[in-house]
């Protein structure tokens, strides 16, 4: 198929796929969560309206900048995508790389990354100067992270930083001088899941390919069980965070929506994680990423009945 077999809302659901926008969704989820963990209330409807525009803008341009940067790594994994594990994984539900298929043009897909981070940057200053300048250190990391594929499996601490920056965002548009202690630990909350729930159990699905590719991905560079072990070791630590965090925050959490909290996590990666550590598997991993993808979604429902909404 070519450009020119795409028209009117098949080529808005390129785009979207190239912002990985269901995936996307639910990242959002995140902010908004630390947001209200931060405050203990509702923001008011300016801060509201303006945090959630600089996040669908901002995870929508760095989705695509990851397509855009990993173009030509991608063209290289294409043929070798097994098509049959596809529709059980999060990503997979769409069309997955549309530039790298040819279906987008490089000025197509630049221009969308380039609108929606114009958009997310200025709703981002508005809300405060520092939440615009975690956006550019965002898109400056996501490079550095693509362009590290087939140098060092460590590219995984810089995805790590860059899915906590949503978060840290939202609190700097709530508070412009939170406290450093109750930052770092929603930081290192955010930092183990992604890790552990997010960026391993993604490049597991496409192991086989980053092989031929020679990529430095952990579960290459590592091996399965290593890779396992590590998926099990940061989403234990995640867990453990959230215990002391959910404890911290201004909100405060009655003891059985505390539980619910630590039930969530539990659910959502824990039990995953375990089961991918025993069968070290594809589709093991693909689970793993699919559960923990919609934890901050589920902690949101949580924190929303705290908030007595």
């Amino acid at each position: 198929m070519r450009q020119d077999d795409f028209s009117g809302l098949a080529k808005i659901k390129l785009f979207l796929a190239l912002s990985r926008t269901r995936h996307g969704l639910l990242d959002i989820c995140t902010p908004l969560l630390a947001a209200l963990l931060w405050l203990g209330h509702i923001p008011d409807p300016r801060t509201t309206v303006l945090g959630i525009l600089a996040a669908v803008g901002g995870y929508t341009s760095v989705y695509a900048l990851n397509d855009i940067v990993d173009y030509r790594s991608d063209k290289e994994k294409l043929g070798r995508t097994a098509e049959g594990q596809k529709g059980a994984y999060l990503d997979g539900t769409s069309i997955r790389h549309p530039l790298a298929r040819g279906y987008l043009s490089m000025k197509e897909a630049v221009a969308w990354a380039g609108g929606w981070g114009v958009l997310s940057l200025a709703a981002a200053f508005l809300l405060n100067p520092v939440c615009a300048l975690i956006l550019v250190v965002g898109c400056i990391l996501e490079t550095v992270y693509c362009l590290l594929l087939r140098v060092s499996p460590y590219r995984v601490l810089v995805s790590g930083i860059v899915k906590t920056l949503g978060g840290l965002a939202a609190v700097f548009a709530v508070d412009p001088s939170p406290a450093p202690v109750l930052l770092l630990l929603i930081f290192f909350w955010l930092f183990f899941w992604e890790i552990g729930g997010q960026n391993i159990p993604a490049d597991w699905h496409d192991i086989e390919e980053d092989t031929l590719l020679k990529a430095r991905t952990v579960p290459v560079a590592f091996g399965p069980d290593k890779a396992s072990a590590i998926a099990l070791g940061t989403l234990s630590a995640s867990l453990l965070l959230s215990g002391i965090l959910f404890q911290a925050v201004p909100l405060p959490f009655p003891s059985y929506l505390y539980l619910a909290v630590l039930a969530v996590g539990i659910y959502f990666f824990l039990i995953p994680a375990l089961r991918l550590r025993q069968e070290r598997d594809r589709v093991a991993a693909a689970s793993l990423f699919n559960r923990a993808s919609w934890y901050p979604c589920a902690l949101l429902v949580v924190t929303f009945f705290a908030l007595g909404v």
